[in-house]
């Protein structure tokens, strides 16, 4: 492994554990030494994120997330700030106990908490409730302190995970601290990146605690932080063949715009050629809109037939309904044994009669369409996407995307990307079309189908980023993201 390439690597907790065990076991380094690093990262996290902070309030749990805390509010006082410390319970565990007691021993004062307690008037507030260890919901007293940090509208720090967030999935059970930064401690742990972790864990930042590289060494994580990158430039002697031909099949009746979306995208994301199957009435509106869109009349599998031998990559399911004359084409369409994207009607279909696919295909579901293909509800999606973009990799043989925030990518080998990017401002109608349409584009011009998935959400993201960067986050449309892409394809930023 390179050096710092753990840094784009995310763990289980588990995973985590097993690091933790490695630096005290092998490397030898005590286990209070290492909550001595946690906590002086955290104080340096603190003033460089509030420079201006004088009081704060440190929230110590019963396990070693409320050592760091103990020990970073002993730093903080050193450091002439005036901490005040709330613990809900006893210490348990001798580095945890040990911490406390060095607070205690430093004149400081540990307040127990109940519902009469007042809490102070900060600058920030930091959260050394619960680690990684926690996979349930916080308890009624605990939550209860939670919604009262909450109400002081200061700021808060959380030290390893915010508390009452599953650091493995991503889930939250029940309440949990909203996060302005989460510090995280010698590894990036998956969880923070997706479902709906990345609305409480605020801005995440990785400390390695001065550790040596060698700990990482053969320690491989379970996925991997997507990075940003793009294509090579095209050669000067490049010309329209030479960057795949798209085929979108979809538009029933009454939605000409999701098909025209997938199919502008996948102009924008540099396909040579695109071409649209889809019902009559939509071509005037198609080729007056985008005329660079070869569109066609298909009104049933003949019609599509004739089209696919000049097709290098079809993109099936954007507005193609359920009914007999989508389920026509989409039949006609898996049967030509095309690379393929599927999405929308396209894998609900799919859901109602399963196959595995043959040929290299993507797969971009939302989580009720993910349900609908795994047989189950949306709540056990949300639980664990990890298993459950895993398990659609495996079961249909694709390459499959998890959308959603943080979304994942995983292939039928059980690779797993995650999305650090995009925003809530792309939560809105004609996203996944454009996914689809970018996806199939960078299928055309050569990617496999992992390259395809990832630099696809990873472009369809950023580009969500920059038109809001550029225009705000609120009334953000499908189509804002057409130039950016462009832009990000051609490796610009602005």
């Amino acid at each position: 492994m390179t050096a710092h390439a753990h840094r784009h690597e995310l763990y289980t907790v588990d995973q985590v554990r097993a690091l933790d065990r490695r630096a005290i076991e092998q490397l030898g380094i005590p286990g209070y030494e290492l909550m001595q690093r946690a906590a002086a990262a955290a104080l340096v996290c603190l003033r460089q994120h509030w420079p201006q902070a004088r009081r704060t309030a440190v929230y110590c749990g019963p396990g070693n997330n409320g050592g760091d805390g103990f020990l970073l509010a002993a730093l903080a006082r050193e450091a002439g700030l005036h901490a005040e410390v709330f613990a809900p319970a006893e210490s348990r565990g001798d580095d945890a106990t040990r911490a406390r007691r060095e607070f205690e021993h430093g004149g400081g004062i540990v307040n127990a908490w109940n519902d009469a307690v007042v809490l102070p008037a900060v600058d920030v507030h930091v959260d050394a409730l619960y680690g990684t260890g926690l996979q349930r919901a916080l308890a009624a007293d605990v939550a209860a302190l939670v919604r009262r940090i909450h109400a002081t509208g200061a700021p808060v720090l959380a030290l390893d995970v915010p508390s009452g967030v599953n650091a493995d999935t991503g889930d939250v059970p029940g309440e949990a601290v909203q996060a302005d930064v989460t510090v995280t401690f010698i590894a990036s742990k998956r969880g923070l990146y997706t479902g709906v972790a990345p609305g409480y864990v605020g801005a995440v930042q990785l400390e390695s605690l001065g550790l040596p590289e060698t700990l990482w060494q053969n320690a491989h994580g379970d996925a991997e932080l997507m990075q940003p990158w793009t294509l090579p430039p095209r050669p000067r002697q490049s010309h329209k063949g030479n960057n795949g031909h798209v085929l979108a099949i979809g538009g029933d009746h009454g939605t000409a715009g999701a098909i025209r979306l997938c199919g502008e995208a996948a102009l924008r994301g540099g396909a040579g050629l695109v071409s649209v199957a889809t019902r009559a009435e939509h071509l005037i509106a198609l080729n007056s809109a985008r005329p660079e869109l070869m569109a066609h009349d298909v009104n049933g599998p003949q019609a599509l037939e004739a089209l696919l031998p000049r097709a290098t990559v079809l993109a099936v399911g954007p507005g193609l309904g359920q009914g007999a004359w989508g389920h026509a084409l989409w039949l006609t369409a898996l049967d030509a044994h095309l690379p393929m994207v599927l999405d929308a009607d396209g894998l609900n279909l799919l859901a109602q009669e399963p196959r595995q696919l043959s040929v290299p295909a993507v797969m971009t579901p939302h989580p009720g369409e993910a349900a609908r293909l795994l047989g189950c509800d949306t709540a056990t999606i949300g639980a664990d996407r990890f298993a459950a973009v895993r398990e659609l990799a495996r079961r249909y043989q694709a390459v499959v995307v998890l959308k959603g925030a943080g979304s994942l990518v995983a292939d039928p080998e059980g690779r797993v990307a995650v999305c650090p990017w995009g925003n809530p401002g792309m939560a809105t109608g004609g996203m996944g079309d454009l996914l689809t349409g970018i996806v199939a584009a960078l299928l055309a011009q050569g990617c496999d189908a992992w390259q395809a998935a990832t630099l696809g959400v990873s472009l369809h993201a950023r580009a969500g980023d920059l038109a809001a960067r550029h225009g705000g986050e609120r009334g953000l449309i499908a189509t804002d993201l057409l130039e950016p892409l462009r832009l990000l394809l051609n490796g610009r930023e602005s």
